[in-house]
């Protein structure tokens, strides 16, 4: 057979193939395999062109978030990369779900059923991979969470699209074998709604977040979001000692720079949050346990006076992690912004975003006094939902 035939017939075999995964990923159907498509993009928009967004396999990662300001104009109100690779070794957790358990783990370690003090070692306990201060505890499930993770698209709409993962038993060293799925749906009256569910085939504890860094600036009249507005209905606060871990501890926030029952400016008391973010560090990277409230109202509503975008927050979750972007530049870490935010000359500043993770109370795995059961199983699936509704602040 002649080297031009041999041709011939290779394309012919593999060109079914090629069209297979062309139109994989144009429609967004199902993956074959973990790792095969991390920086798959989907966009999608409310039906009435209110709000649009895109997201990447990555993490299930938000990456834009398109919002229109007092005047009309479409923001982007969320940090992130224009080159999406840098997603896979980025370190600041822009705009994944977070897990299989959100935030910090005391040492890294926990047992099942749960103990208020952990023994080293025994049966049923299991230690997760240990990456933030020196070994001291986990963060976001470990060196490798869901944020690194590729995941499913399961369904895409020209509104919605919804992602899977299965995270197999003993990976970061988390017992059963977990399936969670993430939808995100864009309605119309710029309002943004997020479900997360998540079944488990044997006990396992599952604490899930979003981690977006908003500015509803978009960094544009303003880099700070000290002069943002912030009304927060949480009476309690949970205390960290200075590396930011549980000490098991709940505090009354009366009194205090915690206090956003009223709504009041982030910066209004903030030479008072020295300590509050970690020793030494001034800001917030705080968990407020919310109070009950009618299902009507908000949890948290946060807003600019510049733009006039306001964000209303309603969720599921009893508690709100706000981390005010303290350390996200430092000497030797400069993050470039994205291009429509005025980068890559310019770039994300200390205190010129804010993540809101809507979430269980963290670490509640090793403080079991609280009373918060974050252990799931066959007889018991985890659910997260959140709704975000933007609307200019009149």
């Amino acid at each position: 057979m002649t080297m031009q035939r041999l041709w011939a017939l290779a394309v012919l075999l593999t060109a079914p193939l090629l069209c297979l995964s062309l139109t994989s990923s144009t429609l967004g159907l199902k993956r074959w395999s973990d790792d095969e498509h991390p920086f798959d993009t989907v966009t999608i928009a409310a039906l009435d062109g209110s709000i649009r967004s895109r997201h990447l396999s990555l993490g299930a990662t938000t990456i834009n978030m398109w919002v229109p300001d007092k005047y009309g104009q479409l923001r982007d109100l969320v940090a992130g990369y224009d080159n999406l690779t840098m997603y896979l070794n980025g370190t600041r957790y822009f705009g994944p779900v977070v897990g299989r358990y959100a935030n910090r783990i005391k040492n890294g370690t926990f047992s099942i059923p749960p103990t208020r003090y952990t023994p080293t070692n025994g049966p049923n306990v299991y230690h997760i991979p240990t990456n933030e201060n020196n070994g001291a505890d986990t963060l976001h499930g470990g060196t490798d969470g869901f944020d690194h993770r590729t995941w499913v698209i399961d369904a895409h709409t020209s509104n919605s699209v919804t992602y899977s993962y299965v995270d197999p038993d003993g990976r970061e060293g988390f017992p059963g074998t977990v399936t969670t799925y993430v939808t995100y749906t864009l309605h119309n009256r710029s309002t943004w709604s997020i479900k997360m569910s998540a079944s488990a085939n044997s006990k396992t504890p599952i604490l899930l977040s979003s981690h977006d860094y908003w500015n509803f600036d978009a960094w544009n009249e303003s880099t700070s979001i000290l002069d943002y507005n912030l009304q927060l209905s949480g009476s309690r606060v949970i205390e960290t000692d200075g590396i930011l871990v549980p000490t098991g501890g709940l505090q009354d926030v009366s009194g205090t720079a915690y206090d956003f029952r009223t709504a009041r400016t982030i910066g209004s008391m903030f030479n008072d949050t020295v300590g509050f973010c970690g020793t030494g560090c001034q800001g917030y990277d705080t968990c407020w346990i919310y109070d009950e409230l009618p299902s009507t109202e908000p949890r948290m509503s946060v807003w600019s006076s510049n733009s006039g975008i306001r964000l209303d927050i309603w969720s599921n979750q009893p508690a709100a992690q706000v981390y005010t972007c303290n350390g996200i530049q430092t000497a030797n870490v400069t993050m470039p912004r994205k291009a429509d935010q005025g980068g890559p000359g310019e770039i994300y500043e200390n205190h010129s975003c804010m993540v809101i993770e809507q979430e269980g109370w963290i670490d509640a795995i090793n403080n079991p006094q609280w009373g918060q059961d974050q252990i799931y199983g066959p007889e018991r699936d985890y659910l997260w939902t959140s709704t975000y509704r933007f609307s200019i602040q009149q």
